[in-house]
């Protein structure tokens, strides 16, 4: 990237969006740029190409790239790692904060009725094998038979891994069905989840219990593949998996393994373990797409006008502010902890 110099600009310096995919970068361009400062948008798909382009920016704006710690020491004036969205598992936090870089995400709230929807969309989508009959209904068939095996909602085990507030969005919406709701998460006590209408249980539990499995935790090195083979087989054979955190949480060798073989009866996916979205010209070719008792989602369940609208403001703001001084409203690192430059 070819720097400008801010003295004869009268800009307060360079904001990179390393990658995006709304269409246009408008609403950033109007935040950025009315604060003095130069956009430049790019479409990195890899940390060279981070590196390439943002070299000698003064902040960085990423929604899918990786900005890790090669390319946090290539940078020369960097000050402020934006994440378009919650998750930071695409920054190297502890380098950034070495490198006296402030970290900032948009906080759950920005899509949490979004996602709540959709998990419950796609548990009733898959509980009711809509998407089976809509298939065989354009093809001639018309019969009750097709969705067949179907049970009641009421009175099933409908498990919850994780209990943050979007769980807990998901927990009051299904409750409507009559289900009974158990939750486990390591990071809240168990008196905390029987106060939102949950029954805690152990993760053991959860996995040999629930008829419907709803996972919304956080991708971290330790939930990374959580749902691999052994899981996978813990699980009722009439049990369904539904995903509405990252795709890597659940490994997609053993989801496929497990519906071709029986050991679950189905699958809704929110986003698949290769991450589509990080890939440049990725094609199809994943066999879980081929596969009738699984419903996959291009990572959407965030979506809304709405949502998108307020994390695109969230994370040109968050640049914004810091770059001119201003502490981050949604700090992920505490650069006290680390050593400026």
């Amino acid at each position: 990237m070819t720097r400008t110099d801010p003295a004869r600009t009268g800009c307060g310096g360079t904001i990179l969006i390393a990658d995006f995919d709304f269409g246009d970068v408008d609403i950033e361009r109007a935040i950025i740029e009315g604060a003095g400062f130069e956009l430049v948008a790019a479409q990195c798909k890899s940390e060279d190409e981070v590196i390439e382009k943002g070299r000698d920016a003064d902040g960085v704006l990423t929604q899918y790239v990786r900005v890790g710690s090669r390319a946090i020491e290539a940078f020369t004036r960097c000050r402020v790692i934006a994440r378009y969205g919650t998750g930071v598992d695409i920054v190297d936090v502890a380098a950034a904060t070495r490198r006296g870089i402030q970290v900032t995400n948009a906080p759950n709230d920005w899509c949490a009725e979004e996602v709540a929807d959709h998990a419950i969309a796609l548990w009733l989508a898959a509980a009711r094998k809509i998407c089976a009959y809509d298939r065989a209904t354009r093809q001639g068939e018309w019969h009750w038979k097709t969705g067949r095996p179907i049970r009641r909602l009421r009175g099933q085990v409908f498990g919850l891994l994780s209990f943050g507030s979007i769980a807990r969005l998901i927990a009051d919406r299904a409750r409507a069905f009559g289900v009974e709701v158990w939750a486990h998460d390591p990071y809240v006590g168990d008196s905390e989840i029987r106060a939102g209408h949950a029954r805690p249980v152990s993760f053991d539990e959860l996995v040999r219990g629930a008829d419907y499995l709803v996972v919304q935790s956080p991708l971290t090195p330790e939930t990374h593949h959580t749902f691999d083979r052994t899981t996978l087989r813990a699980m009722k054979p009439a049990a369904v998996l539904i995903n509405t955190a990252r795709g890597p949480i659940v490994d997609d060798a053993a989801i496929h393994q497990a519906l071709t073989e029986g050991w679950i009866a189905g699958a809704a996916l929110d986003d698949l373990e290769e991450e589509p979205a990080k890939q440049r010209d990725w094609r199809p070719r994943n066999p879980l797409l081929k596969l009738p008792n699984v419903i996959v989602t291009p990572h959407a369940a965030y979506y809304s006008e709405e949502a998108i609208a307020a994390v695109r403001r969230i994370a040109a703001e968050e640049a914004v502010r810091v770059l001119t001084g201003r502490p981050a409203r949604f700090p992920v690192n505490d650069l006290r902890a680390g050593s400026r430059r």
